[in-house]
């Protein structure tokens, strides 16, 4: 849990994540989304601090889940299969859980962020994928 590997990981995730998610859900999705959006929940400034913190602890969460799942096998197919699944769960799962049950984005709205979660999921499971192979213990 506190290898070098996955310490590494989660540190160049964290900054992946952040600048990711700045630049699909911070400007890209405002575009795209701007005429799906039933209520505006957002805060105006967010809390910049909070989103480093949610992301780190993302990218520990998913740095860890990714290890036990590749099970020694890292590359960066293996890593964007990882964050497919992740992005199924996390995006479209919830997503549709959020549009039976909340007024946020009407269908087409929560079916685009599937897209951008997609996009921000595999990249880091590229990324987490590729330190991990780069930083694994060589056999021997």
């Amino acid at each position: 849990m506190f290898s070098k590997s996955n310490l590494l990981a989660t540190v160049v995730a964290t900054i992946v994540m952040f600048v990711l998610g700045y630049l699909l859900w911070g400007m890209a999705a405002e575009s795209l989304m701007g005429g799906h959006v039933i209520t505006d929940v957002m805060k105006d400034p967010p809390d910049f601090l909070f989103i480093v913190l949610g992301n780190l602890v993302s990218a520990f969460a998913l740095s860890n889940l990714y290890s036990k799942w590749a099970r020694g096998h890292h590359s960066a197919k293996e890593g964007a299969e990882f964050g497919a699944w992740v992005a199924l769960l996390a995006g479209l799962g919830t997503g549709l859980i959020w549009y039976a049950t909340a007024n946020l984005f009407d269908l087409t709205g929560h079916l685009l962020d599937f897209v951008l979660t997609l996009i921000f999921f595999v990249i880091t499971g590229v990324v987490i994928a590729v330190v991990h192979q780069k930083t694994a213990t060589k056999e021997g």
